[in-house]
C-alpha cells in the first residue's frame, strides 16, 4: 500500500491549454479516492499520470513517498482496471488472470494459488476454463478485477470500469469493488463521471472541472457543505436547485419566492440561492413559520414511491422531490415550503459559497 501525492502537477499537450493545470492532491495510504467530473475534465489524464502512461509536464508526483515522474510504468507496482476490460480473447479466464504474474516469472504454484483465491473471492471458480467470448459483461469485468487483484499491487487504478454495464450490473459490481477494498485495504483511485457511483464508493471524492480541483471531501461533506455552485450542482440527484435572487437591501426575491435579507455585510445585488429538491415539502404539512414558494407545474416525473415535480414562475424554476402519492395537472399552481436552514447562498459572479454563522445570517447554511 502507498500514499499518492500531487505537488503542483500539470499536464499539457503541445501548445494547447493545460489539461491539468497545477494539481495539488493527497491520497492517503489505503484510501479509496474517487475522481469525478464531466467528460473532458482531466480525471482520466490524472489516473494515467499515476500509472505512468502519461508524462508529467511540470510538478512532482509521489507514490509511497518516492518521486515517480521518470519511473516507467512497469516499476510503479500499480494494477489498472480499464473500461473495456482488455482481456486476451484467445486465453481462458485462468490464463488472463495469470498473465501478469507469468511475465514477472512468478513460480507456477504461486500463480495457481493466487488465481484460484481471487477466483473464489470474485465468484469465478466455475469459469476458469472459459474464454472471454463466453462471458457476460459482468463476468468479464470480474475477470479484469481478478487480473489486477492477483498482482497484489500497492495501488489499484480504475478507469470508469462500470460504464459499459447495464444499470443492474453496475449496482452489483459496485458492491464487489467495495467488498474488495474492505478486504484488501489497497490504495485505490477510481475515475467516473457518475456522481451516484462516486458517492457510494468513495471514502473521499475529488471533484474536477476543466482540469481544476473544485473540492475534496467525504460524500456527505460535499453534499452538505459545497464550496461553489459547480459542486452544489454536481452532487445530488437531481442536483441542487440554483435560482437567481435579487437583493434589494431588505429582502431576497425572485418570481418563486421572497425571503428576508440575511444580516451580512457586502452582499451583491444578484445572488444565487441554492435549495435541494428533497428539502421541499407540501406547504400544508410544514410548520407555519417556514418560508413558502409558489409556481406552476411544468412537468411531473414519476419514480414510483416518489416523483420529481418541476415548477416555474416567470424565469425562475425549481424541482421538488415529493412523495409519489398525488396526481397533478400540468399548469396547476402548487405551494411548497422549506426549512430556512436548508438554504445556501452563492455569489452570482464568482459562483463561490457565501458563508456565515447560521444564527447571524438568518437563512441557515448560507
Amino acid at each position: 500500500m502507498a500514499s499518492i501525492e500531487f505537488h503542483r502537477v500539470s499536464k499539457r499537450y503541445s501548445d494547447s491549454p493545460a489539461t491539468v493545470p497545477g494539481l495539488d492532491l493527497q491520497i492517503r495510504d489505503g484510501e479509496f479516492m474517487v475522481l469525478v467530473g464531466p467528460s473532458g475534465c482531466g480525471k482520466s489524464t490524472i489516473l494515467r499520470m499515476i500509472a505512468g502512461l502519461e508524462t508529467v509536464t511540470a510538478g512532482d508526483l509521489f507514490i509511497g513517498g518516492h518521486r515517480v515522474n521518470d519511473l516507467p510504468p512497469k516499476d510503479r507496482d500499480i494494477a489498472m482496471v480499464f473500461q473495456n476490460y482488455a482481456l486476451y480473447p484467445h486465453m481462458t479466464v485462468f490464463e488472463n488472470m495469470a498473465f501478469g504474474l507469468r511475465v514477472r516469472n512468478f513460480p507456477k504454484l504461486g500463480i495457481e494459488r493466487r488465481v484460484r483465491e481471487a477466483a473464489e473471492t470474485l465468484g469465478l471458480s466455475g469459469l476458469l476454463q472459459r474464454k472471454p467470448g463466453q462471458l457476460s459483461g459482468g463476468q468479464s469485468q470480474r475477470v479484469a478485477l481478478g487480473r489486477a487483484m492477483v498482482r497484489d499491487p500497492q495501488v489499484f487504478l480504475f478507469d470508469e470500469p462500470l460504464s459499459n454495464l447495464d444499470a443492474e450490473l453496475r449496482v452489483q459490481m459496485r458492491g464487489v469493488i467495495h467488498r474488495l477494498h474492505r478486504q484488501l485495504g489497497t490504495t485505490s483511485v477510481y475515475v467516473t463521471h457518475d456522481q451516484v457511483e462516486a458517492m457510494t464508493l468513495g471514502a473521499r471524492i475529488a471533484i474536477l472541472n476543466q482540469g481544476a480541483l473544485m473540492q475534496v471531501g467525504t460524500p456527505l461533506e460535499l453534499y452538505n457543505d459545497p464550496d461553489n455552485t459547480f459542486v452544489a450542482g454536481f452532487m445530488g440527484s437531481p442536483p441542487m436547485n440554483l435560482v437567481e435572487v435579487i437583493n434589494d437591501g431588505t429582502q431576497l426575491s425572485c418570481d418563486l419566492l421572497t425571503l428576508p435579507r440575511p444580516q451580512l455585510q457586502g452582499l451583491a445585488r444578484k445572488l444565487l440561492l441554492g435549495l435541494r429538491p428533497e428539502k421541499l415539502l407540501y406547504a400544508a404539512s410544514a410548520p407555519a413559520n417556514w418560508p413558502r414558494l409558489r409556481g406552476q407545474i411544468e412537468l411531473v416525473e414519476s419514480l414510483g414511491a416518489e416523483m420529481l415535480v418541476h415548477l416555474r414562475a416567470g424565469s425562475a424554476q425549481m424541482v421538488a422531490r415529493l412523495p409519489g402519492l398525488r396526481a397533478f395537472t400540468l399548469g396547476d399552481a402548487l405551494e411548497l415550503a422549506f426549512d430556512p436552514t436548508a438554504i445556501y447562498l452563492f455569489d452570482a459572479e464568482s459562483q463561490q459559497r457565501i458563508r456565515a454563522d447560521s444564527a447571524r445570517a438568518g437563512v441557515g447554511q448560507c
